[in-house]
């Protein structure tokens, strides 16, 4: 019986948006310049975003990772995640004196403001999310006693609410639009005076990047997607592809690859989670390049140019640190 022999891809094409956005961004520089300014070790509740290279780059230079407000000495600095914590957490922290700065997204925060208004409007709140999230345990914790998690369209169906009139909707941030859409139709159909936001929780890096893998699915046989098991945004990216029918693997690194997912492959596709450093990226279109693959292309979606502010406190510092 004649083997199959491992095919070198003819042509890769690379998505554009990929990997870190604005909200990943600012969470690392924030751990970045607090290392500068305090003496190590700083403390990080929580990952500071979902990347396993980014947690142990910084690991390595004295940021130390805790999942409890117990695990920080008295008095030290402690760095929120970018997903968000909830009140009780920031509660916890003064009783203990630390110096918290805050590197939840501004977009996380937006849901958290959101939870908190519709609560005082007395709604009961559908929040649609993963139960474990880092970002919907903190959001659910705005408002416990009138936020419900929803997954599916089946946990809809089970939903007995206090007044079907009052009913709000909120949205884990780094999910698939496609994800949610079942869920939502659902919610609207058993709760037609349901209240929205005024505009979209699901973030815009996500968007963009679910839209840029859609594009890749017409071109190619094969979506690698750069980014680690933890990573939600990352995960949604993988699944976006297979919905599309086109087969994608999750990968953390260039050495996670397997040389037998190429055969009968021409096009790879390779995209990157918001939380996944470009230089992972690089690396796997080095192996590539070994390999033999020449023709190396770029599919453009649209432009990001977001950029968020520091934190009121580390923005004197930041600007004294670029004049230097």
């Amino acid at each position: 019986m004649e083997t199959k022999s491992v095919s070198v891809p003819d042509k890769l094409f690379l998505a554009q948006p990929r990997g870190f956005c604005a909200g990943v961004e600012r969470a690392i520089e924030i751990v970045e310049i607090a290392l500068k300014i305090y003496p190590p070790p700083v403390y990080v509740f929580h990952e500071i975003v979902h990347n396993s290279y980014v947690v142990k780059d910084l690991g390595s230079r004295g940021a130390i990772f805790v999942n409890s407000v117990g695990e920080t000495p008295d008095g030290s600095v402690l760095i929120f995640s970018a997903h968000g914590v909830s009140p009780e957490i920031r509660e916890q922290t003064k009783t203990k004196k630390l110096k918290v700065i805050d590197a939840t997204c501004p977009l996380v925060t937006k849901v958290h403001m959101e939870a908190i208004l519709f609560a005082k409007q007395g709604c009961t709140i559908l929040l649609v999310g993963h139960d474990g999230h880092d970002e919907v345990i903190g959001t659910m914790g705005e408002a416990p006693e009138r936020i419900i998690l929803v997954d599916s369209p089946q946990d809809v169906e089970k939903l007995q609410v206090e007044d079907p009139e009052k009913v709000a909707v909120i949205t884990q941030t780094t999910l698939s639009l496609d994800d949610t859409r079942d869920t939502i139709e659902a919610i609207k159909r058993k709760f037609p005076k349901v209240i929205f936001p005024p505009k979209e929780d699901i973030c815009y890096a996500t968007t963009n990047r679910q839209t840029a893998v859609k594009q890749l699915t017409s071109q190619v046989d094969l979506i690698l997607v750069i980014g680690s098991e933890n990573s939600s945004n990352s995960k949604r990216l993988a699944e976006v592809s297979q919905d599309k029918g086109v087969k994608a693997y999750l990968i953390d690194n260039v050495t996670k690859i397997k040389k037998e997912w190429f055969v009968g492959v021409r096009n790879i596709g390779i995209t990157a989670g918001a939380s996944a450093p470009e230089h992972l990226v690089q690396e796997v279109i080095n192996y590539f390049r070994e390999l033999g693959v020449k023709n190396i292309g770029e599919i453009k979606t649209v432009s990001e140019n977001v950029k968020f502010s520091l934190p009121s406190e580390l923005t004197q510092f930041d600007q004294k640190l670029a004049k230097v």
